[in-house]
C-alpha cells in the first residue's frame, strides 16, 4: 500500500465506509497528525518526531473486525470503556458486523494527543 486511500480501497467494499469513519475520526481529534502507511497499516505520527515517542496510532483490518492500536499509557485512563473492545494491552477490536465507536476512537486520540503534549507518554 502506498496511502491509506489505497489501503481502504483494497478492504472490502463492506468495510470500507467503516475504514474511512475510523480515519475521519482520527483526523478530527489530531488534525496535525501525520498519516502515512507502517507495517502495510494506516499510522499516525506526531509531527517532526520520531522513533516510539512519535507513535500515535494506527489502524487496521482482520478478518472479522477493524482493529485499532495506539500505546498502552494512551489507553489507561479509559480501562472501563474500552473493556468490552481489548484484545491486546495495545489494541481494540470492533467487531465490523456492528457500529465502531468513533466518540471513543476520538477520546483516546485526543488523550494520547494531550499525554504527548504533557510528556507523560512515556
Amino acid at each position: 500500500m502506498k496511502d491509506v486511500e489505497s489501503f481502504i480501497r483494497a478492504a472490502p467494499k463492506s468495510v470500507q465506509p467503516k475504514l474511512r469513519a475510523v480515519r475521519a475520526a482520527i483526523k478530527k481529534a489530531a488534525p496535525d497528525a501525520v498519516e502515512t502507511i507502517s507495517y502495510g497499516m494506516p499510522f499516525y505520527s506526531f509531527p517532526r518526531e520520531s522513533g516510539f515517542q512519535a507513535r500515535l496510532c494506527y489502524f487496521g483490518l482482520l478478518k472479522q473486525a477493524v482493529v485499532f492500536y495506539t500505546r498502552p499509557v494512551f489507553l489507561e485512563d479509559y480501562r472501563d470503556e474500552i473493556g468490552p473492545y481489548v484484545s491486546t494491552k495495545s489494541s481494540l477490536h470492533f467487531p465490523s458486523d456492528r457500529p465502531i465507536p468513533l466518540a471513543l476512537i476520538q477520546k483516546l486520540v485526543r488523550n494520547g494527543v494531550r499525554k504527548h503534549r504533557a510528556g507523560g507518554a512515556g
